[in-house]
Formats: C-alpha cells, sequence, structure tokens
C-alpha cells in the first residue's frame, strides 16, 4: 500500500493554489465568461476596455495635466481657474470632469480628496477610483482625522502644514496638483509624467519619488 505523506501534500497544496488568482479576480472572471457565453459582449470589447483603462484614461492622463500644469504657468493659471475647460485642450473632458476643480498642493498646505456619500470621482482622467477610495472607513476618517489617514499612506506632515479636504459630488469632482520635485528642472512633459502617481492626485501621497521617471 503507498504511504501517505500528509506534509507533503499540504506542501502540494499550497503550492498549487499560489498560482491561483484571488477570489475577486475569480469572480470577475467567472462573470466575464458567462457574458461572453450568453453573447452580452464580446471579447474584443473586453480587452478593448481594459486596455484603455490601463493604458489610456488611467492615471495617465492626470499625469499628463499635472506634467503641463508644472511646465507652463499659462496652461496652470487656466487650470487652476477653470479645470474643466483646461483639459479640454487635451480630449480628457466627460461626463465626470465637467465640474472639475484643480487644486494645489504648497509648502504649507495639502490637499486631500474624499467623497463621503457614494464614490465620486474624475474617472475620465485618473481611471477606476481604488478600492480604499470606496471603503466606508476611508469616506468616514478622511474628513475626522485626515492627518492620521495619512500617516497610515505613509505621508506625516510638519504642523506647519494644514490639511484640507475636499467633498467630492457628482457635481463637484477634483484633481490634486502636486508639487514639482525639486531637481527635475530641464524635464520634458512625458519624464515628469512618469513620476505623477494616482494616489498624488488623490492626495494620499505627497513627496513623489523622482526614481519612477
Amino acid at each position: 500500500m503507498p504511504s501517505f505523506d500528509s506534509e507533503k501534500a499540504a506542501a502540494i497544496h499550497r503550492e498549487l493554489h499560489s498560482h491561483l488568482p484571488s477570489d475577486p479576480a475569480l469572480r470577475v472572471k467567472t462573470l466575464e465568461s458567462l457574458a461572453v457565453e450568453r453573447g452580452l459582449v464580446a471579447p474584443e470589447s473586453i480587452d478593448a476596455w481594459i486596455e484603455a483603462y490601463s493604458e489610456h484614461i488611467g492615471p495617465k492622463r492626470g499625469a499628463q495635466v499635472v506634467a503641463r500644469a508644472w511646465t507652463d504657468p499659462e496652461f496652470r493659471a487656466r487650470l487652476i481657474g477653470n479645470a474643466a475647460e483646461a483639459i479640454k485642450e487635451f480630449g480628457f473632458q466627460g461626463s465626470a470632469t465637467g465640474h472639475l476643480k484643480a487644486v494645489e498642493n504648497t509648502e504649507d498646505q495639502h490637499n486631500m480628496v474624499v467623497c463621503t456619500l457614494c464614490s465620486c470621482y474624475p474617472f475620465a482622467i485618473l481611471g477606476m477610483s481604488p478600492s480604499w477610495y470606496k471603503s466606508a472607513e476611508y469616506r468616514a476618517r478622511a474628513v475626522r482625522e485626515p492627518r492620521k489617514v495619512l500617516e497610515e499612506f505613509g505621508v506625516t506632515l510638519p504642523d506647519h502644514v494644514a490639511v484640507r479636504v475636499w467633498d467630492s459630488t457628482a457635481e463637484l469632482r477634483y484633481l490634486v496638483v502636486p508639487q514639482r520635485p525639486a531637481g527635475t528642472e530641464g524635464w520634458d512633459e512625458e519624464r515628469l509624467a512618469a513620476i505623477v502617481s494616482r494616489n498624488s492626485m488623490i492626495g494620499t501621497e505627497r513627496d513623489l519619488q523622482m526614481g519612477a521617471a
């Protein structure tokens, strides 16, 4: 009779499961398969939407806007004055950016965006909102204790830096323009955009990493 090694079997089980996607990913894949099987959507359409949001719409659009504001003072003034109009220069306008407001981080002020009622978000320039942005905990605590929330994201602000929390709504959504890092003088827009993160445009990141470029 062959012997049974429980430890070996457990190791094999763990190894097999380590290659499986997470439960949410499995659910999404199942729903996708059912939709395709029943003719509700074509696989090519799904691929096109994924590419659009991951490669084009995603935070890369917002990063281009920020990089332009850093390098073009006239555009920066238009962006702060009327962001919804300014981003039309890129062709980025959409239903989620019709009433967009840009707010700038400075040496003395840090801006953070939340939607306390639901999850309003300028997805036309930032892509899909992160799961934590939609969580009840973030929506409640970002207003009550913004400094503690920022610390959990790794942002510790000096006492002299004021924190302003902007409550996004269906009628008014926000884009945080982070501070341009020192040492990026002479960089072109493409290189600058590469260091602008999604979280920095929500306000849960402050100091951008130049090594990302």
